[in-house]
């Protein structure tokens, strides 16, 4: 198995050149974690989290699920929010799709792949709340990126309705949830302009009392 033989010898060369560059780098990587920034993107192998963003390992915590999601009932997603807002205090979360997302794909085009036909149910009520829009573009491919994008805008609002979310705005945690799209064609990320920093623009229904809730009472 001569390719898999090639992983070690590129983890080798990989693990000499950080350590050439920055002496004592997995010495001090082992000792703490300290990332600013969660990462909750797509699984597909094309979109390399650290690479995109030119972070190193340690400074980025990372997420990754078909077509970049999240669901209030998913508690892999909803543990790693947890655990990144309240252990590792990160001050920003990124939700990256990428433009050409087969998952997303699949969902618009009804097309049957399987068991993830359930979870990309998710992506199709996307696409139900802003079916107008997207049936309005005539080109195909663009249909599918404004989906896309849209995908990533509802994720950001779901994790700004996110228990973990509102419970760090409302304790004064500095915390902000940004939406980007990344392109596989050139490399580059756009920001969609969808971050929010505090609770204000939530709709109302999904707001959280919280004045008198002190879980560390519990």
């Amino acid at each position: 198995m001569p390719n898999f033989k090639q992983l070690f010898i590129n983890n080798k060369n990989w693990a000499d050149r950080i350590e050439k560059e920055q002496p004592g780098f997995f010495r001090q990587l082992s000792e703490q974690q300290a990332p600013e920034y969660l990462w909750i993107g797509c699984s597909d192998s094309r979109v390399p989290a650290n690479e995109i963003v030119g972070l190193l390992p340690g400074e980025l915590f990372v997420h990754r699920n078909v077509a970049n999601l999240v669901v209030h009932s998913d508690m892999n997603c909803l543990s790693v929010l947890q655990y990144a807002i309240d252990i590792l205090k990160v001050k920003h979360i990124l939700v990256v799709g990428h433009y050409g997302c087969g998952g997303v794909k699949a969902a618009l085009t009804k097309q049957r792949v399987g068991f993830v036909d359930n979870w990309l149910r998710n992506v199709k009520d996307v696409y139900a709340l802003h079916r107008e829009e997207v049936d309005a573009i005539a080109d195909e491919d663009e249909r599918l990126n404004r989906l896309i994008e849209l995908n990533v805008a509802e994720q950001v609002r779901n994790l700004c309705h996110t228990s973990f979310v509102q419970e760090a705005w409302e304790r004064g945690q500095p915390l902000a949830i940004h939406g980007w799209v990344y392109s596989l064609r050139n490399g580059r990320v756009k920001d969609l302009r969808v971050s929010h920093s505090c609770a204000d623009k939530i709709d109302d229904i999904y707001t959280l009392d919280l004045t008198d809730y002190h879980p560390e009472e519990k």
